[in-house]
């Protein structure tokens, strides 16, 4: 007895031939569109092969109307003749079909979501191929912008996670006519949706639109776009085909997506990529400076990775930053010591701390506080931060007084260093001194013990490689003292005579008078 799923497909294949030999036999196509919206998951996966063979064949036979579509309810004007009719009725059932297939985006099952995609842009590119649009000149630009658009906006729902299906669609993006018109499409969307919801985040959309532009890859140079899903009479004049323009297609989704506040975990994301996947593709990098400050003034980890952008844009766009050390300062806390963002943050820090023309309260600040904050450090962060601290006072010798000051303070309570203090020059760092290295020369770890005593010696000039510590962990350390070669070490100056082994020993003549 056939199965359920068996007897569609035969009927879908009887349908499909049908419709495909005989013009007489069209309402046929109603028997294949109406097991598009069954509940049985077989007999959709079997409709949506047929749809994807029939109104392909139906696009490269040219039996599709083309030019602007009448509604369908309205009659027929006499100028169409049976041809034209029969491809407008035609064209209005391949319209009924890409709508079924984009609700279907939505369906439960994965296997469906994917099949209708890759035959929605199947469909894309056959409409490239044999456009159903008339040109508007000879010799003009033709894209299925419309059913693009409408597979972005399925791509990409506001109430349920689309980043499986979007993965999916990555394949597509290689193409650089639908990376560019993918791009624009998802700006529009953002400025529609967004403007309905008067600024409140939308998380599960945000993620949603975040996983599809973050997987857009740019290319980096003229000669890299040549990879088209529709090819073109003169593609080499075509504006798609122009670098400049994806860069500013790129740009105006990117400046449309970060203009509205975002959840917290996706900043996070957002600035990970920013300095590499982002700013170098942008024709005009610095207008992220916004979106950068807002994302600095936030606290935290978010400012912490808000950094790498803001690095970017000070040192190769010169763009000038007020009280931005004063900032940098306030990020100093317990936690950059934890943060799994301590590498980047660390290394950014040292480079804004680099240069010799900073003011020697201001590094004396930055030194005192580190050293400060070091005492309850764990001894990975220690291994780092000490080598730092050291490299400071190489850069900015005027700062080398909090180590040499025989008269200065021995603890927490003599201090005259302001630990609350935001503004760096209200500090009283150069009045302090760094007993908090002295007190770590008492460490419980000696490697730690070990590094906090060089301050006692004259550095040389040559600056720490502090690169390899920067990604320290609490598990290496373990690892490296697991690994070091154990040493005789001497227990007793004087040699044992043995317990039982020798005459003399006191035992052995204790049991031999027994």
């Amino acid at each position: 007895m056939a199965q359920p799923g068996q007897s569609a497909a035969a009927a879908l294949a009887s349908s499909l031939e049908s419709v495909l030999r005989s013009r007489g036999s069209a309402n046929r196509v109603f028997e294949i569109l109406e097991l598009l919206q069954v509940d049985e998951e077989d007999v959709v996966l079997c409709a949506i092969r047929t749809c994807s063979r029939l109104f392909g064949a139906l696009l490269e036979r040219g039996e599709l109307f083309v030019g602007q579509l009448p509604e369908e309810e309205t009659p027929l004007a006499d100028n169409y003749n049976a041809e034209d009719k029969y491809k407008i009725w035609m064209r209005h059932r391949y319209n009924s079909c890409v709508n079924c297939l984009v609700e279907l985006m939505g369906h439960e099952a994965f296997q469906v979501k994917e099949l209708s995609l890759a035959t929605l842009m199947k469909f894309v590119e056959l409409e490239g191929k044999y456009p159903l649009v008339k040109a508007e000149w000879k010799g003009s630009f033709s894209f299925p912008r419309e059913l693009l658009k409408l597979v972005v906006e399925n791509l990409i729902p506001c109430e349920e996670d689309s980043s499986l299906l979007i993965s999916r669609f990555q394949e597509y993006l290689e193409y650089d006519d639908i990376r560019y018109f993918v791009m624009k499409a998802v700006a529009e969307n953002i400025g529609q949706v967004m403007q309905k919801t008067k600024e409140v985040p939308l998380p599960v959309y945000q993620q949603n639109v975040f996983s599809l532009i973050s997987s857009i890859s740019m290319p980096s140079q003229e000669n890299e776009v040549v990879n088209f899903m529709v090819k073109q009479a003169n593609q080499e004049e075509w504006k798609v085909s122009k670098l400049k323009e994806h860069k500013r297609a790129f740009e105006r989704m990117w400046l449309g997506f970060l203009k509205h506040k975002l959840p917290t975990g996706l900043y996070k994301k957002v600035l990970v990529i920013l300095h590499d996947s982002i700013l170098p593709h942008l024709n005009e990098p610095t207008l992220m400076i916004d979106f950068l400050t807002v994302a600095y003034d936030i606290g935290g980890a978010i400012s912490l990775l808000a950094l790498n952008g803001l690095f970017v844009l000070i040192h190769q766009h010169n763009l000038e930053y007020p009280d931005f050390y004063k900032k940098l300062y306030s990020l100093l806390d317990p936690s950059i010591y934890h943060v799994k963002y301590r590498a980047r943050f660390f290394h950014l820090a040292d480079l804004f701390l680099s240069s010799s023309h900073l003011p020697a309260y201001l590094v004396a600040a930055f030194i005192k506080r580190l050293s400060r904050l070091a005492l309850t450090a764990p001894p990975q962060a220690l291994l780092m931060v000490i080598p730092f601290i050291c490299n400071l006072f190489r850069r900015h010798p005027a700062c080398k007084v909090l180590v040499h000051k025989p008269s200065g303070p021995e603890d927490l309570s003599e201090d005259p260093y302001i630990m609350d203090e935001e503004e760096p020059s209200e500090s009283r760092a150069l009045e302090s001194s760094l007993w908090e290295l002295q007190t770590l020369q008492s460490h419980y770890h000696p490697d730690v013990a070990q590094a906090a005593a060089v301050v006692n010696q004259s550095l040389s000039e040559l600056e720490d490689d502090v690169s390899e510590l920067l990604e320290l962990s609490a598990y290496e350390l373990f690892d490296r003292e697991l690994k070091k070669k154990a040493t005789s070490v001497p227990l007793e100056f004087e040699q044992v005579r043995g317990l039982f082994g020798k005459k003399d020993d006191l035992f052995a003549e204790h049991f031999a008078l027994e």
